[in-house]
């Protein structure tokens, strides 16, 4: 028997997996099936956001005097709705994975001590373990952090209602996604971010970001003090003395691994199980897989350690390959980006006017573009897009780029029309440009 630790993306694919192949498995879930990215963090900026972006899609059709006004948002209801439709999308995930051979234990929770597996109190034998037990918010040590009106992206389900004044803590993706919903809701939001906002992004894809945040008080480079108030939030205190005024503050500073129940395996100082590529742990017979193994924290990377730890279980060696897996980040529009090596030359430009953005043209806006080349070989190495369906693109372009495709490639491809993508226009344009070179 196989037993897999966590149903996340990580645990539940590579639980299904080995199921396919025949073989005996016991998933054991503390909670639901689906993990942190259906329950807590994915998910429901998805369901928030698709609200988020209905009200500003009809504040500026307002503005051009197309509606009359702009919908209120009942937040209550928001919650309220999501929670019913991630239970409804647990049942179909539960259902799935247990048409495909694995038994799935509930309520219990799964723990290693060395090669030894327990489930609750009991030891069981097993053949081999994957561990995909996940992450939790890290939270930073300054004072207040445990105040009522301070919230993670997993206590955020208790927020009653919209506070009028909120700060969010961090300077990552996740803090520019809250921030964005909040404001669109009518929050008053300002960022705090300690370093930079988004400061890992390609700059126009960061200036880009920045329209979309337009409205936000934004604060780089700004330690934070404490959390002030008297029981309930009231305040941050900024490491230069200036206070905050908030009603509500989130906490988006990033993420740890959940491995407390993991004993007896070699990790680093976060906490994260080290693994090779194939992910094995230290311990012979025992995989690790997902948010768990630290870095890089994302949804189809989890999804794929998964199933190569299965692979390997089953006999089949194979690797981890990270290169091309493309990110993402919802705002306004979609920011996705996929990179498969470094240097080349780099082209951007306005996208196209289509679905979703054709009424913001009015405003001078209809997203971005970016293709990076490599002159030497007409390769695609990096591309990235700010539009509405930008992640969807990106899926299918990272592939690409991995295979090697060429900007000269890009003349066999027939587009759609309409579409916001203008990854295509700008590979044909460098592939234009290169061969004008050689003339």
């Amino acid at each position: 028997m196989i037993v897999v630790i966590g149903g996340g993306p990580a645990g539940r694919l590579g639980a299904i997996h080995l199921a396919q192949a025949g073989e005996e498995v016991r998933l054991v879930e503390q909670r639901s099936i689906g993990g942190q990215c259906l329950h807590e963090r994915c998910m429901t900026i998805c369901a928030l956001n698709d609200v988020a972006r209905l009200v500003e899609c009809a504040r500026t059709q307002k503005d051009l005097g197309i509606l009359d006004s702009v919908p209120a948002v009942s937040y209550p209801a928001i919650r309220k709705r999501i929670c019913e439709v991630q239970e409804k999308l647990s049942s179909v995930l539960d259902a799935e994975t247990r048409r495909a051979g694995v038994e799935v234990i509930y309520g219990a929770v799964g723990r290693l001590e060395g090669s030894r597996v327990f489930i609750g109190d009991e030891e069981v034998r097993a053949d081999a373990v994957i561990a995909a037990t996940g992450s939790r918010p890290a939270i930073p040590e300054i004072p207040g952090t445990d105040l009522t009106g301070v919230y993670t992206y997993r206590t955020l389900p208790a927020m009653p209602d919209l506070p009028r004044r909120m700060a969010v803590i961090g300077g990552g993706v996740v803090a520019a996604e809250f921030a964005h919903i909040f404001h669109a809701f009518g929050v008053e939001v300002e960022i705090i971010a300690r370093h930079g906002l988004l400061r890992d992004l390609d700059e126009k894809m960061r200036s880009a970001a920045l329209r979309d945040l337009a409205g936000i008080g934004v604060r780089e480079e700004t330690p934070v003090a404490s959390i002030e108030g008297g029981g309930r939030v009231r305040s941050v205190l900024l490491a230069d003395g200036e206070e905050i005024e908030a009603d509500a503050v989130l906490l988006a500073t990033g993420l740890v691994p959940r491995s407390e129940t993991l004993q007896g395996l070699e990790k680093g100082p976060d906490g994260a199980v080290i693994v090779d590529r194939r992910m094995r742990t230290s311990v012979p017979g025992v995989y690790a897989a997902g948010d768990v193994i630290g870095p890089p924290y994302l949804t189809p990377a989890a999804r794929r350690e998964g199933v190569v730890a299965a692979e390997n279980i089953l006999g089949r060696d194979t690797v981890m390959d990270y290169e091309g897996i493309p990110q993402a980040m919802s705002l306004r529009y979609d920011y996705a980006f996929a990179t498969t090596g470094d240097g080349g030359v780099t082209l951007s430009s306005p996208a196209p006017a289509g679905p979703g953005s054709f009424w913001d043209v009015a405003g001078g806006w209809a997203g971005l573009a970016q293709v990076r080349v490599d002159p030497a070989t007409g390769r695609l190495i990096g591309a990235a897009a700010a539009v509405p369906g930008a992640s969807i693109l990106l899926s299918y372009i990272g592939y690409l780029m991995k295979q090697g495709i060429t900007v000269d490639d890009f003349d066999d491809i027939v587009e759609v029309h309409p579409s916001t993508d203008g990854v295509y226009g700008l590979a044909r344009y460098a592939a234009g440009m290169f061969k004008k070179r050689e003339e």
